[in-house]
């Protein structure tokens, strides 16, 4: 009976065909799963690199990739391309087994071929070998074959090495970057294990090309029939993100944690869709019944309206409707309104701001208005301190600037103003109501949820910690959190061990990104300057070994003598993109300040292009580097970089008042334009007036 599998990768592409390619291609594949395949012509090839590489017809123009048996009915669909364009790529492409791990692999032979006489020229002209500490022994048992061997050992530099990232075996490259990037040969065995399904057997049989794809499950999906394969083919993008590899699958389906469970990682490594896959598994776990015993929750509105559409991809009706999807701040204020039967006033930002000027001008200005919000936020609240003599007896950690005893009580008198005229107007702060529902829950005999998830962990404060710790009881599988102190883009550093959350022998590091290409990713570190932060585990967090799977343009950055010509550029390559057949909602604008989002979407309207604020199939998406938080396009356009942006000045605390606090602001801003940037799969464009942005120096 034959059986297809479909290469991931492939639904990518297939998105961008063409609606009655698209048609063709279904009609074409539907016939393997309905088992009437015979009456295909699968073409071979007679100067294919490997003979069982096959082309089938889906109209007179285009044809189908497949990697066909010698024997037995296992089919895999690899591409679908032009008529020329599928035949180059069958005829240069070679399939192998891992020796190592056991996985399918395939390989562009003929580039490698091409380009074996300049490495070999390259070699013969310096004495230096990129893996000369490394016998060939080692190289073997980490997956290297007797085939791309001695083009290893041509190497001499990490560039010559990068230049074969789309050539070799995934698998095998992955293992030389580890290996180059200063990982031992355990290490890097132990990173190659996490990311397949099981541990590799003791003999691999090369020939079983079934157990190889069984084996290779981050990249093909086996179809079990006509049903499964229109369901992929109808939403293949949405297949495509909620697809798991084996490591994020090992940690969503591990069957418990013994507590608090953490994972990290950097941009696009699949944080997100673990923790999505690890709520759906709880939810069908729970007994019978029609409460939300789950809470799935983050920080901002947009990221909370993602993770809801996203499981609900997973789940329907009884399954879903026990996922409770908000935002810490939206919970808060459903327990404090459910509890004194009256919404809460909220004062807003401008307001807040106007609050801490008058404290800081009723104490002469002894300390800035930035410094008592901080003070109020990261030290009073943070710690819970109730009362002035806990205050001056406490220990101001994270904040560097020392202040005397005396200056203390000049905050404090400061703090007791500000709060006196907040109460005063009836109203409250974000973090006050999520500090009195955490005091709320904690009063309370029984817990509201049995799990909590929490994606965007690194931009959470201490209070928001103590809402969820006090929403869950103590007990297995309670929290599940994702993050990356990489990414943090708001005020709070904290460490979740002096909440009482506990993760120390439950954290796991996600390395490999799948959304960016090598290009990106290499342009977004940069803009890091190689600071490293420290996580919610108290751990340094380094993007050692941290890597993108794909290769492809680079980033785009222009500068411009004016603004109003940077806005034109930006229309011209949106239009760019639209003209290429890329779908509006695949394309993402984004600017530091509302403000310059609003000219942007006025000269996008000017050029007749529909764009929107928030999530619209037929409109671009343009909103603030913040509000991209947790998205992902295709393409990516970031405007308005330019030093007096990015970073912005307001948000910057000056060195000469706190330079601890200029160190974390400047930090915080570096990494908001790291997401920005890591939110583009394909393409990304950056651009400016006037003087750029430091970072983007760096």
């Amino acid at each position: 009976m034959p059986r297809l599998s479909i290469d991931v990768g492939f639904l990518a592409s297939y998105t961008k065909l063409q609606p009655a390619v698209r048609k063709a291609v279904d009609r074409t594949f539907a016939k393997f799963t309905e088992h009437t395949h015979a009456g295909l012509h699968l073409e071979k090839l007679n100067n294919a690199r490997d003979p069982r590489i096959r082309t089938i017809r889906i109209d007179q123009a285009w044809r189908g990739v497949v990697l066909a048996p010698e024997s037995g009915d296992e089919y895999v669909l690899m591409a679908v391309m032009h008529h020329d364009d599928a035949n180059a790529f069958a005829t240069s492409r070679r399939f192998s087994v891992n020796q190592a791990i056991g996985v399918l692999e395939d390989r562009n032979q003929q580039a490698l071929d091409d380009i074996e006489p300049a490495l070999r020229t390259a070699a013969n002209a310096t004495e230096e070998r990129l893996f000369a500490a490394f016998r060939d022994k080692e190289l073997t048992k980490l997956g290297v074959d007797a085939d791309v061997l001695p083009l290893v050992r041509l190497l001499t530099s990490d560039t010559h090495l990068e230049a074969l990232a789309n050539l070799l075996p995934d698998r095998q490259y992955d293992a030389l970057i580890g290996l180059s990037s200063g990982m031992t040969v355990e290490e890097t065995w132990q990173e190659l294990c996490a990311h397949i399904a099981e541990e590799p057997p003791e003999h691999i049989d090369t020939t079983d090309l079934t157990a190889a794809i069984e084996r290779t499950s981050d990249r093909f999906a086996p179809i079990s029939g006509p049903e499964e394969l229109a369901d992929i083919l109808k939403h293949p993008f949405d297949v495509w993100r909620r697809f798991l590899h084996p490591h994020q699958r090992a940690i969503a389906y591990r069957p418990s944690f013994s507590g608090p469970a953490l994972v990290t990682g950097g941009a696009g490594t699949g944080k997100t869709v673990t923790a999505i896959h690890r709520a759906a598994f709880l939810a069908k776990r729970l007994p019978p019944g029609d409460g939300q015993d789950i809470l799935l929750t983050t920080y901002t509105n947009n990221l909370a309206d993602s993770l809801a559409d996203q499981v609900g991809l997973l789940l329907d009706g009884p399954g879903l409707d026990r996922i409770h999807s908000t935002t810490v701040n939206k919970l808060a204020v459903r327990i404090v309104t459910d509890a004194e039967g009256t919404t809460p006033d909220i004062i807003n930002r401008g307001a807040e701001d106007q609050l801490w000027k008058s404290a800081s001008e009723w104490i002469g200005l002894a300390f800035s208005p930035a410094f008592l919000k901080r003070e109020w936020e990261q030290v009073i609240l943070a710690q819970d301190l109730p009362h002035r003599l806990a205050y001056l007896a406490c220990s101001r950690r994270g904040r560097v600037r020392p202040i005397s005893q005396n200056q203390k009580e000049t905050v404090w008198a400061a703090m007791t103003y500000a709060l006196d005229k907040l109460r005063g107007s009836g109203r409250r702060t974000h973090l006050q109501v999520v500090a009195e529902a955490a005091r709320i829950l904690a009063e309370r005999p029984a817990r509201p949820y049995q799990h909590v998830l929490v994606d965007e962990g690194q931009d959470l404060h201490p209070v928001q910690w103590r809402l969820l710790r006090n929403a869950v009881p103590s007990r297995p599988d309670d929290l599940f959190i994702v993050s990356d102190p990489n990414q943090r883009i708001y005020n709070n550093y904290v460490s979740l061990a002096r909440i009482g959350i506990e993760v120390r022998g439950r954290s796991n590091r996600l390395s490999l990104s799948y959304r960016t290409t090598h290009e990106i990713l290499s342009r977004s570190i940069r803009i890091l300057d190689g600071d490293i932060p420290v996580g919610l585990d108290d751990e340094p967090d380094a993007l050692n070994g941290y890597r993108a799977q794909r290769h492809g343009a680079r980033p785009t950055v222009r500068g411009f003598t004016s603004w109003t010509d940077e806005l034109v550029g930006l229309t011209d390559q949106v239009r760019v993109w639209l003209d290429r057949g890329i779908e509006p909602h695949a394309i993402g604008v984004a600017a530091r300040t509302n403000a310059t989002v609003d000219q942007a979407i006025l000269a996008l309207d000017h050029a007749d292009i529909p764009c929107a604020t928030k999530r619209a199939a037929d409109r671009i998406r343009v909103g603030t580097m913040h509000g991209m938080k947790g998205l992902e396009f295709r393409t990516v356009a970031l405007v308005g970089l330019d030093d007096r942006a990015v970073p912005l000045p307001a948000a910057v605390t000056d060195a000469a008042e706190d330079i601890a606090a200029h160190a974390q602001d400047t930090f915080r801003e570096r990494s908001l334009l790291f997401v920005a940037c890591t939110r583009a799969r394909d393409e990304l464009y950056l651009s400016h007036s006037a003087n750029p942005s430091p970072f983007l120096g760096t």
